[in-house]
């Protein structure tokens, strides 16, 4: 990738682009590009998709959404977001999202500081395509391994989509 303290554009058509847990991850800056400070992912999330409730022990997570929809829980608290939203998940709060039914999310994620990308390279797989995986199954033991060593702690499964919780 880019080396550090020089600008660069990236088209969409480039970054480091990752399948991870059933998304297109693609990786536009990362910390070898901001000194440590943040890293920006674009994701792709399939309609209906949700991650484990979870927290980061070290990153800030914030998205800013680009298109469809998406119910953000965190600490308790539900914040619904569209198309030109900002959400801001504080470090060390339990969190988890519900990408809406009708179309996928595609989004900003943006961590600081940065290094969500090694635990998206650890857990995920180059893509072979700039398109979503096909779905298929994941391996919850080997995903909370992985988080430990990133220092994100899965807290339990997703969210049912239909029922809020």
């Amino acid at each position: 990738m880019t080396s550090v303290n020089r600008p660069y554009v990236l088209t969409s058509t480039e970054g480091q682009a990752l399948w991870f847990l059933g998304n297109l991850v693609t990786v536009k800056a990362a910390g070898a590009q901001t000194r440590g400070r943040l890293t920006v992912a674009e994701f792709l999330n399939p309609a209906g998709f949700a991650p484990p409730l979870h927290r980061h022990l070290e990153e800030d997570e914030m998205f800013y959404v680009l298109s469809g929809t998406a119910r953000f829980l965190c600490d308790g608290e539900e914040l619904t977001a569209r198309p030109g939203d900002f959400v801001l998940l504080p470090v060390g709060l339990p969190h988890t999202f519900v990408v809406g039914s009708e179309e996928p999310l595609r989004c900003l994620q943006i961590t600081t500081p940065s290094g969500f990308e090694n635990f998206a390279t650890d857990v995920g797989a180059p893509a072979r395509e700039r398109r979503l995986p096909a779905p298929g199954p994941f391996d919850p033991a080997a995903l909370g391994h992985a988080a430990a060593r990133h220092h994100v702690q899965i807290l339990g499964p997703p969210p049912n989509s239909h029922t809020g919780a």
